[in-house]
């Protein structure tokens, strides 16, 4: 049975009275230290810097200025560079959040001078001419070197980009469509679940986790916004389509672009990889997968769940083998849509079963905005790819079926129930005296009996005669009511699934 403190039920995000669960540490009770996490670090930092992994997407040529090769390529090569680096995130999150929180600030910091030169830019540098990545030609000739250009703001280098004119992808020679650059492009819009996987660490979740996401949400917007404008403002198609790492190019001081890029990269995988964990540890805790997840129960002696964050990894570490970022774009998209489509399910779930502790305070919520969010999820994963949308709900459908064969009771009840419960109330205010007829009649008996258990023969001949209509049973107990143990009025026989009342 789940823990009622544990991390996946560590805040009330729409409870009235707007206070946590007295959690400590990463949301385990007992915790040596209390949660320090504030607004600004705990959601807007991690969301802000979940958000900005776009730049993940702006491939960082091989070659500097002068075509010296700066590292050596290829998969094995690859390989070694994202397994150093995630092993560098992974110690970092198995230290704990607070050190995961200093190390986000500074990464915010570096990202933001860096997102600032790049605006200055825009401004302060003049017209250029930037030579691009030189592809093969037939029977490998090389063909000759060819150039994007830098307009300055030119209104006419915006009007010939307002059209899509989809081509070529110069890294991987595939031809680009709607489908698949909202694949690559949703990735860097992702990241906003990145605040409330940190709940076990807030000082006040209840307040920090809409305020902290909906500011971060409207920052990252306005950025990208405004990158967009910019870029199609002063960058003709060429250099767009042929560069995706053209920050560089037009940056008054170039190391620092690429500085930026490298953090936010590193404070995405961060922020993905301790939320991992942490969801993984509430999973473990509420013992959802048995064995399977167990080990991923251990704490450190502070609260911090780093036994799940070296499952979180692990899984990570899998996934680089497959070399490609534009390979994994679809699959990534398609998990995220996958997971946004359960979070709005559930909401329209409890919406509909009118769910008392289901008290939402964001004024723009409703059962439609729900059922709009899953709806577009839904469309959109099957028009990014149809096999890995299949695949994903498969995978998804098997996943509650093992659940739901585990069964057993939970302390946080099932919504299943909330909403059979509301259909039988509805259908049966719906029922109308005038409207009845004799064919259609069902008796209904009471029975009262005073052992149960010496009575089944006459408890199933009334089970049988009630031909589905109203059953109830009664246990008679004799004896002055104000004397009676309170166990008497709450007895049930094993025989039969339901107490009192049977249809």
């Amino acid at each position: 049975m789940a823990s009622e403190s544990s991390p996946l039920l560590a805040y009330r995000l729409l409870g009235e009275e707007g206070t946590a669960l007295p959690l400590n540490g990463a949301g385990a009770p007992g915790g040596a230290s209390a949660r320090k996490l504030s607004t600004f670090l705990g959601v807007v930092v991690p969301t802000v810097l979940s958000m900005f992994s776009i730049v993940v997407f702006l491939r960082i040529d091989a070659t500097g200025p002068s075509g010296l090769r700066v590292l050596p390529q290829g998969y094995g090569w690859n390989l070694l560079y994202g397994s150093l680096l995630l092993g560098l995130v992974g110690g970092v999150c198995t230290l704990g959040a607070g050190l995961y929180a200093r190390a986000s600030f500074l990464t915010f910091l570096l990202v933001s001078g860096s997102l600032a030169s790049v605006l200055i830019s825009f401004v302060a540098v003049g017209p250029r001419d930037i030579p691009l990545t030189p592809r093969p030609g037939p029977n490998g000739s090389s063909l000759p070197p060819r150039f994007g250009h830098f307009t300055g703001f030119n209104s006419s280098t915006l009007k010939d980009n307002l059209a899509a004119g989809y081509a070529e992808d110069y890294t991987t020679g595939a031809m680009m469509n709607f489908a698949s650059v909202f694949a690559v492009l949703f990735n860097g819009c992702t990241g906003i679940m990145a605040g409330a996987n940190m709940s076990g660490e807030l000082k006040d979740p209840s307040r920090a986790i809409p305020l902290g996401t909906i500011v971060a949400v409207a920052y990252t917007f306005f950025v990208y916004v405004l990158l967009f404008f910019l870029s199609s403002f002063t960058c003709d198609r060429t250099l767009l389509q042929e560069d995706y790492g053209f920050f560089r190019a037009i940056s008054l001081w170039p190391p620092l672009v690429l500085i930026g890029i490298y953090a936010t990269a590193l404070s995405a995988s961060m922020s993905s990889l301790i939320g991992a964990s942490r969801i993984l540890h509430a999973l473990a805790r509420d013992d959802l997968f048995g064995v399977i997840l167990a080990p991923a129960k251990v704490v450190s002696r502070g609260g911090n769940p780093w036994a799940a964050v070296l499952y979180s990894w692990g899984l990570v570490q899998l996934v680089l083998l497959a070399g490609k970022l534009n390979t994994l774009a679809a699959v990534v998209t398609v998990f995220y849509l996958v997971a946004y489509a359960a979070v709005d399910l559930s909401c329209l779930s409890l919406e509909w079963a009118s769910a008392p502790n289901f008290r939402p305070t964001f004024s723009l919520f409703s059962w439609h905005t729900c059922l709009l969010g899953v709806a577009s999820c839904l469309l959109m994963m099957f028009l990014i790819s149809p096999g890995a949308a299949g695949g994903s709900l498969l995978l998804m459908g098997l996943l509650a079926a093992l659940l739901t064969a585990r069964g057993g009771p939970s302390s946080w009840g099932y919504v299943s129930q909330a909403l059979l419960f509301h259909q039988v109330r509805k259908y049966l205010l719906r029922l109308d005296v005038r409207k009845d007829h004799v064919k259609f009649w069902r008796p209904q008996l009471l029975l009262l009996v005073g052992n149960p258990r010496g009575a089944l023969p006459l408890l199933r001949l009334a089970n049988q005669l009630k031909k589905g209509g109203l059953y109830v049973l009664g246990h008679v107990t004799l004896g002055d009511l104000g004397e009676l143990p309170s166990h008497s009025f709450t007895h049930s026989h094993p025989s039969f699934p339901l107490p009192f009342f049977f249809f």
